[in-house]
C-alpha cells in the first residue's frame, strides 16, 4: 500500500518539524543553471535560428515556422469537440467576472491644505505569457493569463507554448488563447521561450514581464533574465505545484484522497501533505488512495509524487492553523466541520478551498480565481496572479502655492538633516519668487 511519510507534529523536535514540512528538491541537475545561461545566450544572440534548432533537438519538432498561422487556429478551432470548447468558454467567463472586479479607480487624497496626492494603474505595454505543455497541454493557464491581461488593458500579449512533435501548437492552448484575445502565439517551449520574450527575435516581439508556470528551466530563466535590466520581469518565483489538505475526522476519505491525487498528478515533484487530529482518518485515506491509483492514467507520476508525500498528526485544529501558516502552501484544502472559522486564523497560503464541496480542481479551471499562485513557500511574501500584476501603480502629485508654504519647514528641515542642500534650495527659490512677484 501507498503510504505518505507519517509524522506526530507534538512528538518532534524543530529539526523534525523542518524536515517534515521540507519540499523535494527543485532539481537534482547541477549543471541547469549553466545550461539555461547557455540557451538564453544563444537565443539572445542567435534569435529565430536558435527557436528552430532547440525545436528541433529538445521538443522533436521540425518547424518551418514559429508562428501559429491562421490556418493553424483555424484548424484548432475545428479539431475541438463542442463540449471542450463549451468548457474553455465557461472558465473564461467565471474568471473574467472576478478578475473584472479587481479594477480599482484613481486612488485621490488631499493630504494637506493645497497638496493633492494622486495614484493610478497604467497597463504594462506588452507582456509575455507563458504556456507549458509537457506532459499535459495547460489551456486553462492560457485562460488564468489571459483574462487579467486583456482587463488590465495590455497592448501587446504574446504567447509561447511548446510544440507537439508533429509541429503544431496544442489545439486547445490556441483555442483558449484566441478565445482570450491573444493573436502573437508562437511555438517556443522551455528556457528558449522565456529568452525570446525577455529579448525580442525577428519573430518574437520583446516584452516587459513575462508570467506563467513552468519546470525548472523555465523558472531558471524566469530568474536570470528578471536580473538583468536588458531583459524582463517575473510575475513571481515559484518551484513545483504542491498542496496541503487539513482534515478532521468526519471528513469523507474519498475526498481527501483524491485531493492529494489531483495535484500528485501533476508531476513527480509535486507536494502533498495531508494535516489531521486524527490518525483513523489518515489510515481511511491511504485505504483510498491505493483503491483510487488503478483507474489513473497518470498512475506512475502520482506514485512518484507520493514517495516525498506527508501526513501531519497534530493534537488540534489550532495546531493545524500554525502547520498551514508555516508551510505557506500554493493551495490549503479545508476539510473540517467549521472551515471559516479555520480560515480565518490563516495568513499564508495562495489559495483557500473552504468544505467539502471545494476541490482544488475547480480553483484549476472554473471557480474565477486565478490559478497562477505562489509556490515552495513564497505564499509568504508573494500573492495568486491578478489583474494589478499586469499593470503598474504611478503617483502624481500637485501642490498650490499655499501648499507648497505649508510644506516648506518640513523639506528644509529633512533636507538639511540629510544634507541635501538642493532639496531645500528648490523649495526656497520658489517662496523666493512668489515673494516678490508684483
Amino acid at each position: 500500500m501507498m503510504r505518505l511519510r507519517r509524522y506526530d507534529w507534538s512528538a518532534v523536535d524543530a529539526a523534525g518539524r523542518r524536515e517534515a514540512l521540507l519540499r523535494p528538491a527543485v532539481t537534482q541537475n547541477p549543471d541547469l543553471e549553466a545550461t539555461v545561461r547557455r540557451i538564453v545566450a544563444t537565443v539572445r544572440r542567435e534569435g529565430d535560428a536558435a527557436l528552430l534548432r532547440l525545436a528541433r533537438e529538445l521538443d522533436r519538432a521540425e518547424l518551418s515556422d514559429l508562428r501559429v498561422s491562421e490556418q493553424e487556429a483555424r484548424a484548432a478551432e475545428a479539431a475541438l469537440p463542442p463540449e471542450a470548447r463549451s468548457a474553455i468558454d465557461a472558465a473564461i467567463a467565471n474568471v473574467r467576472r472576478f478578475h473584472d472586479a479587481q479594477a480599482s479607480p484613481p486612488l485621490r487624497v488631499e493630504t494637506a491644505p493645497g497638496v493633492v496626492c494622486v495614484r493610478v494603474s497604467k497597463a504594462l505595454e506588452s507582456v509575455g505569457l507563458y504556456v507549458p505543455a509537457g506532459s499535459a497541454p495547460l489551456p486553462s493557464t492560457a485562460v488564468m493569463l489571459g483574462v487579467p491581461s486583456a482587463i488590465a488593458g495590455c497592448r501587446t500579449r504574446v504567447l509561447c507554448t511548446p510544440p507537439r512533435p508533429d509541429g503544431l501548437a496544442d489545439p486547445a492552448v490556441v483555442v483558449a488563447a484566441r478565445a482570450c484575445g491573444i493573436r502573437e502565439i508562437f511555438k517556443v517551449g522551455g528556457a528558449q521561450a522565456i529568452a525570446a520574450m525577455a529579448y525580442g527575435t525577428a519573430s518574437v516581439p520583446k516584452v516587459v514581464k513575462i508570467f506563467g508556470p513552468g519546470n525548472a528551466w523555465v523558472t531558471a530563466a524566469k530568474t536570470l533574465v528578471a536580473a538583468d535590466p536588458a531583459g524582463a520581469a517575473l510575475d513571481m518565483p515559484a518551484g513545483p505545484s504542491e498542496v496541503m489538505v487539513v482534515a478532521d475526522g468526519r471528513a469523507d476519505p474519498r475526498f481527501v484522497a483524491m485531493d492529494l491525487l489531483s495535484q500528485a498528478e501533476h508531476g513527480p515533484d509535486s507536494h502533498v501533505v495531508l494535516v489531521t487530529p486524527d490518525p483513523g482518518l489518515l489510515a481511511r485515506v491511504e485505504a483510498e488512495i491505493e483503491s483510487a491509483l488503478g483507474s489513473l492514467s497518470r498512475r506512475a507520476i502520482i506514485e512518484q509524487a507520493l514517495r516525498h508525500g506527508v501526513a501531519l498528526v497534530v493534537t488540534g485544529l489550532d495546531e493545524a492553523v500554525a502547520v498551514a501558516n508555516a508551510y505557506a502552501p500554493e493551495h490549503l484544502i479545508v476539510q473540517v466541520a467549521d472551515p471559516r472559522g479555520f480560515a480565518a486564523g490563516i495568513t499564508t497560503a495562495g489559495s483557500v478551498f473552504l468544505g467539502r464541496w471545494t476541490p482544488e480542481s475547480v480553483g484549476d479551471y472554473c471557480s474565477g480565481t486565478n490559478h497562477v499562485l505562489p509556490t515552495y513557500g513564497y505564499a509568504r511574501a508573494y500573492s495568486g496572479l491578478s489583474v494589478q500584476d499586469f499593470q503598474r501603480r504611478m503617483t502624481v502629485q500637485e501642490v498650490t502655492l499655499t501648499g507648497l508654504r505649508g510644506l516648506a519647514p518640513t523639506v528644509q528641515a529633512l533636507a538639511g538633516l540629510e544634507g541635501l542642500d538642493a532639496h531645500a534650495q528648490a523649495v526656497t527659490v520658489r517662496l523666493k519668487a512668489a515673494d516678490t512677484r508684483p
